[in-house]
């Protein structure tokens, strides 16, 4: 499973108590996270680098400061803006989608 192939599986310091994968929608496609992390790392982990586009100049924002500083991570979680996903836990079923400019919501393709 992608969700479990980007991650670090042993660290000889660290310890990484297991958690419950849980099944959540970037962008209407099903992917995999663990229930209770930061959805950014859950993307991250399945290889979605872009989280959002800037409003003026249209850039891609990615995982940045990964401690609720910047708003490079925002995005729309369940129909919400504006949502810093690097500090919003994962839970089962979650429905994320980049986010263009100031929230907002720009229908998929």
């Amino acid at each position: 499973m992608k969700a479990l192939a980007n991650r670090i599986q042993q660290h000889p310091i660290l310890d990484f108590p297991e958690k419950k994968l849980v099944k959540f929608f970037f962008e209407r496609k099903e992917i995999f996270g663990y229930e209770g992390e930061p959805i950014a790392a859950a993307l991250v982990a399945n290889g979605i680098k872009v989280f959002r586009y800037t409003e003026k100049l249209k850039r891609a924002r990615g995982f940045f400061c990964a401690v609720g500083k910047c708003s490079s991570c925002l995005m729309m979680v369940d129909g919400k803006p504006n949502v810093m996903v690097c500090t919003e836990p994962l839970k089962s079923g979650m429905r994320v989608n980049r986010q263009f400019g100031r929230g907002k919501i720009r229908a998929l393709k």
